[in-house]
């Protein structure tokens, strides 16, 4: 938490916690099977998640994707 909060504050940002765990655990993977293809389809990224993967480095996937 502490290293999380040090990441955001050096991008300029500073959000409540709960925020930050309410927007994380909204984000979702969702597959779908048909005919013999997958398909890994996310939510879409509400408040602070954009952010919060932009401060630690970490791409957001793609919202569709074959798996």
């Amino acid at each position: 938490m502490k290293e999380l909060n040090r990441r955001l504050e050096t991008a300029g940002h500073i959000f409540e916690w709960a925020d930050i765990k309410q927007d994380l655990k909204s984000l979702q993977e969702t597959v779908i099977e048909e005919n013999g293809k997958r398909l890994a389809i996310r939510s879409q990224c509400l408040g602070t998640c954009g952010k919060v993967f932009q401060a630690v480095g970490v791409a957001i996937p793609p919202t569709i994707r074959e798996i």
